[in-house]
């Protein structure tokens, strides 16, 4: 019976380390976007962009040295041009925008031109002004909304990869977000 335990007790070590193995693999860099199953484990990295750390999103936010663009994900009325739906308060990076939706996989071309002609407003039209990505950790939407605005040849573009989870559990200092609306565009 004791050898028994052993094997049995050798076979469960052994699989909990083989999927400890398989939890630390790198995630694949995908060709295109991410399209569905955003709320997943993110590459290390966005090539062409760089990946922040909370230390450093805070520095580059106290130092006015990127516009902080959360991207987290929201409902919208199904009235035509309707506004954001907005269930509870939701809390982003102080000084920041909230730009719903634009870390889809696929936009619609309202969510698109949302997406360009908000960007071309936060930045005065400088493709060098510095802007933040962020949604939550293992969130692809600002992967795919950073991503999407090096496609419209932005220079200076940030990830950061654990979000508003990051910086909430470093206990940095947030406001209440506020989409910015789609009608008035």
């Amino acid at each position: 019976m004791r050898g028994l335990t052993r094997c049995a007790g050798t076979a469960l070590l052994l699989a909990f380390l083989s999927g400890a193995a398989l939890a630390t693999e790198p995630v694949p860099i995908p060709d295109g976007y991410r399209m569905a199953n955003y709320r997943s484990p993110t590459p290390a990295e966005l090539p062409g962009a760089v990946t922040v750390d909370t230390a450093q999103a805070r520095a580059l936010v106290e130092a006015g040295g990127a516009l902080p663009v959360n991207v987290l994900k929201l409902d919208r009325s199904t009235l035509p041009g309707g506004p954001w739906i907005v269930p509870k308060p939701f809390p982003q990076i102080p000084g920041g925008v909230w730009l719903p939706n634009v870390g889809l996989g696929a936009l619609t071309p309202e969510l698109e031109g949302y997406f360009r002609g908000r960007l071309e407003d936060l930045t005065k039209g400088d493709r060098d002004r510095g802007l933040m990505f962020y949604c939550l950790a293992d969130c692809w939407m600002s992967w795919n909304a950073a991503k999407r605005a090096l496609a419209m040849d932005y220079r200076r573009v940030y990830w950061f990869r654990d979000g508003m989870d990051g910086w909430a559990e470093a206990g940095l200092p947030t406001e209440e977000a506020k989409p910015l609306p789609v009608a008035d565009r």
